[in-house]
């Protein structure tokens, strides 16, 4: 899951993956029945839906040109009902797009369908791996239609907001690590009123902003497609779609990758995943600075972890006290470093802007960090992004609404996890207090006709640790594990590493996996 985010006025941002679901767990009480209920009536809504889109089918046109999406992709609607208990009730329109297989008529297979992350991404941009001539996807396009959708709340597909995006990205906010208990009630007002603020402006989606029904939403694109099972190719967030996909809709599935994996378990979801984030993202920021150290040569950053790490806490110390250019804290600070600890591609922008900063060039991490406020379509889109993000993890499943034990959890955590712990912990503070009710996550399991599904994920990943690759491994029986040891960059599927490239393509194109899962090399380190 990709979720890098200024959040509110106050502490910065950051990242995380999903699950979700909306099956209460089979005990005797009134309120489980009618969770039995409310499920079975969805079920049935959503076949409704399926059969309606089948027939239905997508009037494909050229995108709307402030899409920014060239032909020859084309673009289209999935119609949905925003409440699946209510089938024929409120629908929205979900936007999908396609470039059809580069191959002959008997070499393709159908469509892939793509979800990058989030909760909050956008898939549209997939279809420009085929116009951009992505290597790695030459094989996979003869076969494929590469089709990308907004999930529901996301971009076109009746976006959701929760504060005004001109608003969201003002800086300098709040040091997300408080000094005092008076910072921590001031965070703690700005979730609430953030929480609040989703309520009032989104009011309407929030009950139905789960993974259950995205996955729902899934179904239907691929009847709308007019495919009798799906292809899926999901990334961080995306595989928790994918795990409750093929837990919902085992029959359905013709083959699934599930890359960078969100830990499936409901005790996980999403809560303590993000928790275990926390850890995962110390690990990599050391693995950066290591990386730094050694190419002292070039960033003339320090030749010791140590060092590095200094000279990081005398920038964030700076920002605090006088925030740089006026704009730049250390929350803004945090939402940029943190994208190399999430990916390898990051580490030499990231380390350069870090180097000019220390040799006394303080704009270029001026125009890193700071928010650009004439771009008004790119707040309005981070802002979007951060409002699906909080409306799916805190409707997905139920958050203490203790402070007690996010301030004990959080505060115990910070002690050895400094990096993001804090700033983790206030972008998801709004769940405390979430106006929507708060369901029960899928427990996901192999169902009966589940064919083998692909699980590809690197050891030292920050986003998404690499227990619920092999906790997804253990619930989907037959699934295989293909890992990249000793690399963290999120996403692997998207890097050049032969080892998992061709496993990907012979997976897709032939749905073969190996005999036993399979532990690749790294992929290359970057190189300053």
């Amino acid at each position: 899951m990709r979720k890098v985010t200024a959040f509110g006025s106050a502490g910065a941002l950051v990242t995380t993956t999903l699950i979700a679901g909306a099956v209460a767990a089979p005990t005797a009480t009134a309120e489980s029945r009618h969770g039995q209920n409310s499920h079975v009536s969805q079920a049935r809504g959503a076949e409704i839906a399926a059969a309606r889109a089948a027939k239905a089918g997508i009037d494909w046109q050229d995108c709307p040109a402030d899409w920014g999406i060239a032909k020859p992709i084309q673009c289209g609607w999935v119609t949905v009902p925003l409440d699946y208990a209510k089938p024929n009730g409120k629908k929205i329109k979900l936007a999908v797009d396609r470039i059809g297989n580069t191959g002959t008529k008997a070499e393709r297979q159908g469509a892939l369908v793509y979800n990058p992350g989030g909760p909050g991404g956008s898939g549209l941009r997939f279809p420009t791996r085929v116009t951009n001539k992505n290597p790695l996807w030459v094989n996979t396009s003869k076969a494929y239609d590469f089709v990308g959708f907004d999930p529901r709340g996301v971009g076109h597909s009746a976006p959701i907001s929760c504060i005004d995006p001109q608003e969201f990205v003002k800086a300098p906010k709040m040091d997300p690590v408080p000094d005092s208990e008076a910072d921590k009630r001031a965070q703690r007002k700005l979730a609430a009123e953030y929480a609040a603020g989703c309520a009032e402006r989104s009011g309407e989606m929030l009950p139905h902003m789960t993974t259950p029904n995205t996955v729902r939403d899934l179904d239907v694109i691929r009847a709308a497609l007019g495919e009798k099972k799906l292809n899926f190719l999901g990334v961080s967030y995306g595989t928790y779609i994918a795990a409750v996909y093929g837990t919902m809709y085992p029959t359905h599935v013709r083959r699934m990758i599930a890359d960078s994996v969100v830990n499936p378990s409901r005790e996980k979801i999403w809560y303590e995943a993000n928790l275990d984030q926390d850890v995962a993202f110390e690990m990599r920021w050391k693995d950066w600075q290591d990386w730094v150290a050694k190419n002292d040569a070039a960033f003339h950053l320090g030749d010791t972890r140590a060092e590095v790490q200094e000279q990081w806490l005398k920038l964030r110390a700076t920002a605090k006290k006088n925030p740089i250019g006026g704009v730049v804290g250390p929350a803004e600070l945090i939402g940029f470093f943190q994208s190399a600890p999430y990916y390898d591609s990051s580490w030499v922008p990231v380390a350069t802007v870090f180097s000019k900063y220390v040799a006394g060039d303080t704009q270029a991490l001026v125009d890193a960090a700071a928010p650009d406020l004439t771009d008004t379509a790119g707040n309005i889109a981070s802002e979007n992004g951060n409002a699906v993000y909080t409306a799916v993890e805190c409707t997905d499943a139920k958050w203490p609404t203790s402070w007690k034990k996010w301030d004990r959890d959080n505060s115990k955590l910070h002690k050895n996890y400094p990096f993001m712990t804090w700033a983790n912990a206030w972008l998801n503070l709004p769940c405390a207090t979430w106006p929507a009710k708060q369901q029960t996550p899928v427990n996901v399991k192999t169902g009966k006709g589940l064919p083998p599904v692909l699980i590809v994920q690197s050891t030292r990943d920050a986003a998404t640790p690499y227990e619920g690759a092999v906790e997804l491994h253990k619930r989907f029986k037959g699934s295989r594990l293909i890992t990249e040891k000793d690399a963290g960059s999120h996403g692997v599927t998207g890097l050049t590493n032969p080892c998992v490239n061709e496993r990907v393509d012979t997976y897709l194109l032939t749905g073969k996996v190996d005999a036993a899962d399979v532990t690749c090399t790294p992929h290359a380190t970057p190189k300053p």
